[in-house]
């Protein structure tokens, strides 16, 4: 009875295969989720500072024109150009003696105005909308006929800014309540 040996190199290869496999076990069920779970983290904070700041941006707009815009261009192109904000940014308070810039810096440590188009998950741009309100009136003369109808339109007291990449919001066009109010807060 000879008993043949196995040769030393057929071992070797499926100790390599073994370990070759424990570590894509590892990185699979260990290191992979938390990559995940940190880029989910960071995409959820940024796509949130960016809607602040957007926010911030609206209410400056507001104070300045007396309604809400759904322009986001006209919006962006009023934080980077308009010397209200740039007073506004540039200004210290004077009770604090601290910065009084609204907005909120990004992951890169800078407020950045051209990234507030685009989430930053899939690089969707933001939708904007703003509210129209139309109140009619019935004009009747003395004797209780219609004389006319006037009507008022109004344009932009309430915005809703939403992300393209999940249901954050700020703002309601339908509640004075929910006026520049995160989903998140």
């Amino acid at each position: 009875m000879s008993t043949k040996t196995e040769p030393w190199y057929v071992h070797l290869i499926l100790y390599v295969v073994i370990a070759l496999l424990v570590y894509v076990l590892i990185d699979v069920s260990i290191v992979e989720p938390g990559r995940i779970v940190k880029l989910k983290k960071y995409y959820k904070e940024e796509s949130r500072a960016r809607m602040e700041n957007l926010r911030e941006a609206q209410i400056l707009w507001f104070e300045k024109y007396g309604k809400f815009t759904d322009n986001l261009d006209s919006l962006v192109e009023f934080v980077k150009y308009d010397s209200t904000v740039m007073k506004v940014r540039e200004g210290i308070d004077t009770i604090t003696g601290k910065p009084s810039d609204p907005f909120a810096k990004l992951a890169h440590g800078q407020f950045d105005p051209d990234s507030l188009y685009t989430s930053p998950r899939s690089g969707g741009r933001f939708t904007l909308e703003v509210d129209t309100t139309i109140i009619a009136d019935t004009i009747i003369d003395r004797r209780g006929r219609v004389r006319g109808i006037d009507s008022t339109v109004t344009i932009g007291t309430r915005y809703l800014l939403s992300s393209p990449d999940s249901d954050d919001r700020i703002g309601d066009v339908h509640n004075d309540a929910l006026k520049n109010t995160a989903s998140w807060e």
